[in-house]
């Protein structure tokens, strides 16, 4: 009875716009918001930001840009790790070869290289789809696993092929201990949250799920295919390459090609559909399911006092990692957004089930 919106009322367009109508969403997001930046830096030890916060908070940023272009435009991409590989790289060479350049700048200029690739691995879907495309776009991912470790100039001339972050700093602040870390990250995931929640309400964004509904139709009406997927490959790869950036600079540290193989590009696909395709917020729950499940599934055993070995614990890990991800898309096939819509709508009409 708490979450109703009777005597909510709506005075103006602005008004009945907004991203969170409902007076409850919006104390609830203030809330969250009020707890992430404040509480949470104040109660979280070292290794909590380290092995869940910080992963979670940048894979949430690389499922947001992916969901972008295969949840709301309707264009399968399978390489989405080889964009994140040019956000680190490029991010990387522009602190390494130009002197002073400022973090974010590097960062954001990772995100600017990222997108310029995969408008030219995009523009296959002006005339393929489906399978074809997925398969044009896998193509990009091993273009980059093959530059990486090919050609010198990407890493700075490492004789090892591996690379090295430099310091972290913004405007003097120093970016050390992994509090401020995930504060960096916090704050790069909400305001590209918050404008990719804004894109996909905008007209872009209706022209990119008429494209993925029904491309056909969505030309007659006059939506231009070649401007509706080029732009969402676009949005997609910028901010699918400052995750990678911050994957490399923040989480990483120093990284090699392997960082950003075919599995990181599968693992952030699984991720949307666990999630839940065409949903921001189901980018956030198919993260929060791929990083937390392993953690809990390796400590469980531990827990419960079983004697398991290293290797058996690995393999018992991915049997019922697989397991849980096959059963969620039979019982939900819409993913863990759907069950949190039909968990709202439900609380909206309690205690008068109809």
């Amino acid at each position: 009875m708490f979450y109703r919106e009777n005597g909510q009322f709506k005075t103006s367009y602005a008004a009945d716009q907004q991203i969170f109508p409902v007076a409850q969403d919006r104390l609830a997001v203030l809330a969250i918001l009020l707890v992430a930046f404040v509480a949470v830096p104040l109660t979280v030890s070292d290794y909590g930001f380290q092995a869940i916060l910080i992963p979670f908070l940048i894979m949430s940023l690389a499922a947001l840009g992916l969901n972008i272009l295969v949840g709301y435009c309707g264009q399968i991409s399978l390489g989405t790790g080889a964009f994140m590989a040019v956000g680190a790289y490029a991010a990387y060479n522009l602190q390494a070869r130009f002197e002073g350049m400022p973090l974010l700048v590097s960062l954001l200029g990772g995100g600017l290289f990222a997108m310029v690739f995969g408008v030219i691995f995009g523009l296959p879907s002006l005339r393929i789809r489906g399978l074809y495309l997925a398969v044009a776009t896998l193509a990009a991912q091993f273009f980059m696993d093959w530059l990486t470790s090919r050609a010198a100039w990407v890493t700075n001339n490492s004789s090892s092929g591996s690379v090295s972050a430099g310091p972290l700093s913004i405007a003097g602040w120093q970016i050390d201990t992994p509090m401020e870390k995930y504060l960096l990250c916090l704050s790069l995931l909400c305001l590209l949250g918050l404008g990719a929640k804004n894109l996909v309400r905008s007209s872009i964004g209706r022209e990119w799920m008429a494209m993925r509904d029904m491309d056909v139709a969505a030309a007659v009406i006059g939506i231009r295919p070649i401007y509706a997927k080029l732009s969402a490959f676009a949005v997609s790869s910028f901010i699918v390459g400052v995750a990678g950036a911050l994957w490399g600079f923040v989480h990483l540290g120093a990284w090699e090609p392997a960082a950003f193989s075919l599995d990181r590009s599968f693992q952030l696909l699984f991720m949307i559909i666990i999630g839940g395709l065409g949903s921001i917020v189901g980018s956030f729950f198919g993260a929060a399911f791929f990083v937390l499940l392993p953690l809990l599934l390796n400590y469980v055993p531990h827990w419960l006092g079983l004697p398991l070995s290293t290797a058996t614990a690995t393999y018992l890990e991915h049997m019922i990692f697989g397991a849980l991800i096959v059963y969620f898309l039979i019982v939900e096939p819409h993913g863990l957004a759907k069950l949190w819509a039909t968990a709202r709508q439900k609380l909206r009409v309690w205690p008068f089930p109809h």
